[in-house]
């Protein structure tokens, strides 16, 4: 091999060796290893900042087992399920836009703009009026409401062939019709839950618990696992279906089971914080960009997904004048960001 050669060859590295042998770039491993250390940082900043501040030094000492009392109280049992639902959702709804978008070949399409949060949170909200307001019932509900949702979709943009501009028109039209059925739920039930429900809708970390924290990732782990081993088929089809076919990966297969495990991701951490918006769709095209890689990464959006939903939370909690609801920052932010990447889009089509 010349020295021209060894030049022009893209730098990567290969994890493990047999059938998990794993070609890594170089970029992409500096990349998680940032997005990692911004999520430390990240966290430690929310477990010191409150009405009870606590300076990083003593954030690290509770967290190495030392420290008062009183600061492992605040830190462990008072902010640290905060932080753990802000890092565990963010990745979980970034690996579901990740799906999403490899399957449809779409920057745009995402969860939250097609629909399935809306209809977990429709689930939600029947069971919560005509079931129970437990977290298990609730957990039940998102992901039946979920899964009908994307049911739904798939059946009316099935015809001719699922294409992935028409997924995402049908499911702009369904988000919209059940944004406006869970408004009128929304007017029709007792003023107490309507308020919880209002809040949780909005997309929000308040008086998130451990338990309802727990219940979501023990639904949500076998399926992120899921993922991360349909990982190489996505790769494969991502090359054309053709391509995939030739090198032995079900086109068809593949596609439906990463709707599938989207969906429950995404019904799992609707479920704990209600529909969160653009993280999603924000998250997976993020760490591509950063990363300048051909295609997603499931690892790398699951890390940006966590960094932007702590940092969102830290500005609505602690930067603006009032605290308001996650979901208000994501909003705002994502609304930013989607204009952006449609004239991205438009001139790249151009």
């Amino acid at each position: 091999m010349t020295a021209s050669s060894l030049v022009a060859a893209p730098r990567r590295v290969v994890l493990a060796a047999g059938p998990l042998r794993m070609p890594v770039r170089v970029r992409s491993l500096w990349v998680g290893a940032a997005a990692i250390v911004t999520l430390v940082v990240l966290l430690v900043l929310s477990l010191g900042l409150g009405s009870y501040p606590l300076a990083p030094a003593e954030v690290v000492r509770v967290l190495l087992g030392g420290g008062e009392a009183i600061d492992r109280t605040v830190v462990l049992d008072w902010r640290m399920p905060r932080a753990l639902a802000a890092i565990s959702l963010g990745a979980l709804l970034a690996i579901a836009g990740a799906l999403f978008q490899t399957v449809t070949r779409n920057p745009l399409a995402s969860p939250d703009i097609l629909g399935l949060s809306n209809g977990a949170f429709t689930g939600m909200l029947l069971t919560l009026v005509f079931v129970s307001a437990s977290a298990p019932a609730r957990t039940a509900g998102a992901l039946i409401g979920g899964l009908g949702t994307a049911a739904l979709i798939w059946l009316l943009a099935a015809r001719g062939g699922v294409q992935g501009f028409r997924l995402i028109i049908i499911g702009i039209g369904i988000s919209a019709m059940l944004a406006s059925v869970n408004t009128w739920m929304l007017l029709q039930i007792e003023l107490e839950t309507a308020m919880f429900a209002s809040a949780w809708g909005t997309g929000s970390l308040n008086g998130v618990t451990a338990d309802a924290l727990g219940i979501a990732l023990l639904c949500a782990a076998p399926f992120a696992v899921a993922a991360a081993m349909l990982a190489p088929r996505l790769r494969q089809i991502d090359l054309g279906d053709d391509m995939a076919a030739a090198t032995g990966a079900r086109p068809a297969f593949v596609r439906t089971a990463a709707l599938l495990i989207g969906v429950v991701l995404v019904a799992a951490a609707t479920t704990v914080a209600g529909p969160v918006a653009f993280i999603a769709l924000a998250a997976p095209q993020i760490a591509r960009r950063i990363a300048r890689t051909p295609t997603l990464s499931l690892g790398l959006s699951a890390l940006l997904g966590a960094v932007l939903l702590l940092a969102s939370d830290l500005i609505a909690q602690h930067v603006l004048p009032v605290p308001l609801p996650v979901g208000v920052v994501t909003v705002s932010v994502g609304g930013a960001y989607l204009v952006l990447m449609i004239i991205w889009e438009i001139r790249r089509r151009a």
